[in-house]
């Protein structure tokens, strides 16, 4: 015992010249998580779980894959490009127009060889355009855009170079707001006789609720004269008006709280993108909302894009539970579903086969 006793002083003596820390143990602390004793479940891979599996994920996925298809290709959808990059375009005209000048008209003639029975979604849509670029998307004042009216006149620097033209402050800031969409479009039906009739067009109702009510307000003031409230500001510099005059008709349209400025700032995720544009509602249960025949889309062309090798679209569509046209989701559903059951059978021929070999094996002694 005395050994024990002087052999441990000697080894404390040794040690505790060498420094406070080198004579601590690294021995982790005596824990269920430390010493890794944590309870713990692996799964046993066998025929008997993972045929099944294989087999259910493919009895699901294929009927479900097959809906979404089918109803994807029930959604009626109608597409025109206006960029009028081919000479023979009747927007061919236009495609050179500047940001800041004249405003250029044309019209494209086109039919509908099927009818749009429900409620039709308008849409115009950009490619080559890359909203999802990280100086773009930041270049923005929420504060502003919520009303703030310090940030109304002092707007973030994250604006620039669109934060002040001049000495005057922008409202609203940033490099979104001002590459804003600025074409207007209009559809008419074409009568058996030439008659034009302009088909409503719903421009409420287009933005998120959120966005709407929420993240989108016009600072505090008076509401009959919208140019007071937003006094001391200017227009963005590729605007031809300034944000009190996007909808002078509507109060609840003006502003900030435009839902087809509230749209485009919304930024897109791809370089290829469409944006809501105008809601066409039907009127009566009896008739579609956009029968088949012959139509006519008036175009105001304001926005070029031939600069960034740009193209623009009108698209007319309907909607389903699942939203808009998209086959991709049921087209993947289909194809995982075949290969799982493909597999499941392949595999259950193997172990059919094969599976027994071991067991009738003769076991040496």
């Amino acid at each position: 015992m005395a050994m024990n006793y002087n052999a441990k002083e000697e080894d404390g003596n040794h040690t505790s010249g060498l420094g406070p820390n080198l004579g601590k143990s690294k021995k982790p602390d005596n824990t269920a998580f430390k010493q890794q004793r944590l309870p713990a479940w692996q799964p046993i891979l066998t025929a008997g779980t993972v045929l099944p599996a294989f087999f259910i994920i493919g009895i699901v996925f294929i009927p479900i894959g097959i809906g979404i298809f089918v109803t994807s290709n029930n959604i009626r959808e109608f597409e025109i490009d206006y960029t009028g990059v081919d000479p023979s375009s009747p927007c061919y005209k236009c495609s050179n127009v500047t940001l800041n000048g004249p405003t250029c008209n044309c019209i494209i003639n086109f039919t509908l060889d099927y009818a749009f029975e429900s409620n039709v979604f308008m849409y115009y849509g950009l490619s080559n355009f890359y909203q999802n670029h990280r100086r773009y998307v930041k270049s923005r004042d929420d504060s502003q855009l919520n009303g703030d009216k310090n940030s109304l006149t002092n707007p973030s620097k994250e604006c620039e170079p669109y934060r002040t033209n001049g000495s005057k402050p922008i409202a609203p800031c940033g490099a979104i707001a001002n590459s804003m969409f600025s074409d207007k479009l209009y559809l008419y039906q074409i009568a058996a006789n030439g008659d034009e009739t302009e088909i409503p067009l719903i421009k409420k109702g287009i933005a998120w609720w959120t966005d709407k009510n929420v993240k989108f307000k016009n600072p505090t003031g008076n509401t009959s004269n919208p140019e007071s409230i937003f006094s001391g500001t200017t227009k963005p510099i590729n605007w031809k008006k300034p944000v009190y005059e996007l909808d002078s008709a509507d109060s609840d349209n003006n502003g900030f709280i435009n839902e087809d400025f509230i749209v485009w700032m919304r930024t897109a995720a791809l370089p290829t993108f469409r944006k809501l544009y105008r809601l066409i509602e039907r009127k009566d249960a009896t008739y579609p909302a956009l029968a088949p025949g012959n139509y006519s889309l008036h175009i105001e062309y304001n926005y070029p894009v031939l600069s960034f090798d740009g193209r623009k679209r009108m698209i007319l569509s309907t909607i389903s539970w699942m939203g808009g046209k998209n086959p991709f989701l049921g087209i993947a559903y289909i194809t995982v579903g075949s290969i799982c059951f493909f597999l499941g059978v392949v595999l259950f021929i193997i172990h059919h086969k094969y599976g027994n070999r071991n067991n009738s094996a003769d076991i040496p002694n």
